[in-house]
């Protein structure tokens, strides 16, 4: 265990001394059990030793189940990809076999000669040892997901930064476009004024300005990225006739990486326009992002059509659309959150989803 786990010399007698003492435990229990169930005088050497071999497999069958269940609850890094029903699933086999020992143990305690028994034993050893290839290949199995869902997830990440990056610049180059418009604005109605065309003079503002309020460039929250990202999203939602109400402030000061920036809003917003896209009745985005009391709060509430089932950070329902790429967002937002020591809050019923995000400063 030293070396195999590379922990220190003393945990390691510390976890010897407790799986030693489970063995133990659950072998004593095993022992008392038949003595007191199935051989009531306390004699396991039967002829041909049937009896006392299938105590002992059944004890090792015992000590695996307990085992297993420690994993489950204490191994959640590699077991989290399994649900409660598929793990459910999994542990009927090992129960299943304890039960097959059982009936052994009751029903042929006494065997009529040793090729009897030795089939006997051969089937209940069989079955230990295709729990422990099953244990295995399902541990296989769960790492490969969980490497195919965090390459889903980086990808996902890649995704939604290219695309906010590539709408910070094209931001960019629109915002030259029009410093270049109106330096040379300036100077035509400068020469309308020294021409006292005043009449055209007020006419050409006017043209302009009507501009300038079509302009979607509505939020400025004096950070960059965060006003590349909500400008796009307003715009996205605007064209898609859908309500954004939103409330923000001076985040100049935030302490948050861009690319976490990126992967926490253009999720939020993604998720939201789509269920509000193939939402029947109001369409509503009301958005929150703001720096107060030494808080960073960040709430996206949105309308939908239908009951989003949430389940072990992961969106489980089957009538969503995108349900995969949902639910793969939804896990790198809570990943980052957790990352900056935040806490968040998940809401739903049948017409509205909510997210609440609170990160200390």
């Amino acid at each position: 265990m030293r070396f195999y786990f590379e922990i220190s010399l003393v945990k390691s007698a510390v976890f010897a001394i407790l799986y030693q003492g489970l063995l133990m435990l659950v072998d004593y229990l095993v022992y008392a059990g038949n003595s007191a169930i199935v051989s009531r005088e306390g004699i396991v050497t039967q002829e041909y030793a049937l009896e006392g071999n299938l105590i002992i497999i059944f004890s090792k069958v015992i000590s695996f189940l307990c085992i297993i269940l420690i994993k489950k609850q204490f191994g959640k890094k590699s077991t989290e990809v399994l649900t409660d029903a598929e793990w459910t699933k999994f542990l009927f086999y090992p129960v299943f076999t304890i039960i097959t020992i059982i009936t052994l143990l009751m029903e042929f305690q006494y065997t009529e000669n040793e090729m009897q028994a030795n089939v006997l034993y051969s089937i209940s050893f069989g079955m230990v040892v295709m729990n422990v290839f099953v244990y295995y290949l399902i541990n296989d199995i769960v790492i490969r997901d969980a490497k195919l869902h965090e390459k889903e997830m980086l990808e996902l990440q890649v995704k939604n930064q290219i695309q906010m990056y590539r709408s910070v610049s094209e931001n960019f180059d629109i915002q030259k476009r029009k410093s270049h418009e109106f330096k040379n604005q300036i100077l035509c109605i400068e020469a309308l004024l020294k021409d006292k065309e005043y009449d055209r003079a007020v006419d050409y503002v006017s043209k302009i300005s009507k501009g300038f309020f079509k302009e979607r460039n509505a939020i400025n929250t004096n950070q960059v990225v965060v006003n590349a990202i909500l400008n796009t999203k307003y715009e996205e939602a605007i064209n898609k006739h859908i309500v954004f109400v939103f409330k923000v402030n001076d985040l100049s000061n935030i302490k948050m990486e861009d690319e976490d920036l990126v992967v926490i809003l253009a999720n939020l917003l993604n998720n939201a326009i789509e269920a509000c896209e193939n939402c029947i009745g109001k369409k509503v985005i009301k958005f929150k992002f703001m720096m107060e009391e030494q808080m960073i709060i960040l709430s996206v509430k949105n309308t939908c059509n239908q009951m989003i089932i949430y389940h072990n950070n992961e969106i489980a329902t089957t009538k969503m659309i995108n349900q995969d790429e949902h639910g793969v967002g939804i896990k790198n937002i809570i990943r980052i959150v957790e990352k900056y020591n935040g806490e968040y809050v998940i809401q739903n019923d049948e017409d509205q989803f909510y997210f609440s995000i609170i990160i200390p400063l």
